[in-house]
């Protein structure tokens, strides 16, 4: 991989999120601004929205990886399409109380009496909602409501909902929404990194994972990576990943223009058709997998993208599997090397 032949300890460009490669890049700042200002206020709603491989969920880890536990109770759910009563039984199950039998009165009952003891022992609680986008209006409602809880004039529930593009013009729309959208203290979309920000992403990543400046990139490299990602991270890592492999196999010490023009010229080849998907040459259990899948025309590109992610990780695992077999391997041949040379001849 091109992990060993770059003296790397990991991959940097991975496309599984990880808080270990926060990057500060201006929009994300503003974002991280517009949560620590929830956080000081302590009550209603903080809504952050962006593209497919926008960084929300990066942002996520990282906010979660900075709240101080002994003064905030902070449970994170990712949504998928539930109703209200899901919604209240989710974040029941977030906060650790059981659910199982429990009928709504009760349960809000519980949640709330949690929610004050939790406020009497000096913690805040923070409930942050992911993929937002997803949730129909009734789990709003119920978001709503329990933003209502208070004890001696305060907010015991502070919000975060996390979500695409559609859920900010949702939100804006609907008149069903009007009172959730009263209690929004602050809204930030996420934009695409700027150009000048791409060198120090790719740099800060690369470092991340033991790089000492091998291989270099060109100025030629990082704009074109860009450029062709549109500034969005995830898309990033993906050229990235693709230049890094390149350059491996072309024994490279530097990531120049005429490698990351090449990776972008095969992923345009690789794009999705209504019959099938145009498999990367990662790795050939990697093509394996993919190409043995049928594909609907309507599928997203990051739909693949996630499920290369899935695959990259599992081969990463039987890697380590094999690497521990073979070990295995050796040290018993070793062990039994002179024992075969005692044995006499037939």
């Amino acid at each position: 991989m091109f992990t060993d032949f770059y003296g790397l300890t990991a991959a940097p460009f991975q496309l599984t999120p990880d808080s270990r490669f926060w990057f500060a890049s201006g929009t994300h700042k503003k974002a991280m601004a517009y949560l620590g200002y929830g956080l000081a206020q302590g009550e209603g709603f903080i809504v952050v929205t962006g593209d497919i491989g926008a960084g929300k969920t990066t942002l996520t880890g990282h906010l979660m990886d900075t709240i101080d536990p002994a003064r905030v109770q902070a449970i994170r759910i990712v949504s998928t399409q539930v109703e209200g009563d899901d919604m209240l039984r989710l974040t029941a199950q977030g906060l650790g109380l059981p659910t199982e039998g429990v009928e709504k009165a009760q349960l809000l009952d519980r949640i709330e009496r949690h929610l004050m003891d939790t406020g009497r022992g000096g913690r805040r609680t923070l409930l942050v909602i992911d993929e937002a986008q997803n949730l129909p209006t009734s789990a709003l409602e119920e978001l709503r409501m329990l933003s209502n809880f208070q004890s001696g004039g305060h907010a015991l529930l502070q919000i975060f909902l996390l979500g695409q593009p559609e859920f900010r013009d949702r939100l804006a729309d609907s008149n069903q929404l009007e009172q959730l959208r009263q209690r929004v203290i602050a809204t930030h979309h996420l934009d695409p990194m700027k150009a000048d920000e791409t060198r120090g992403y790719l740099e800060h990543r690369l470092t991340t994972v033991g790089w000492t400046g091998r291989p270099a990139l060109t100025d030629e490299a990082c704009a074109m990576l860009h450029a062709a990602s549109g500034g969005l991270p995830r898309k990033l890592n993906t050229l990235a990943t693709r230049a890094l492999l390149m350059g491996a196999i072309d024994k490279a010490d530097t990531i120049d223009g005429a490698i990351v023009g090449q990776v972008v010229s095969d992923l345009d080849g690789d794009r999705p058709t209504a019959a099938s998907v145009a498999v990367p040459p990662m790795h050939p259990l990697l093509a394996a997998n993919v190409e043995a899948q049928a594909v609907r025309p309507d599928v997203q590109t990051d739909q693949y993208e996630a499920r290369i992610a899935m695959l990259e990780t599992q081969i990463q695992e039987q890697d380590v599997a094999l690497r521990r077999v073979l070990t295995l391997l050796i040290d018993w041949v070793e062990r039994d090397e002179p024992t075969l040379a005692r044995a006499p001849a037939a």
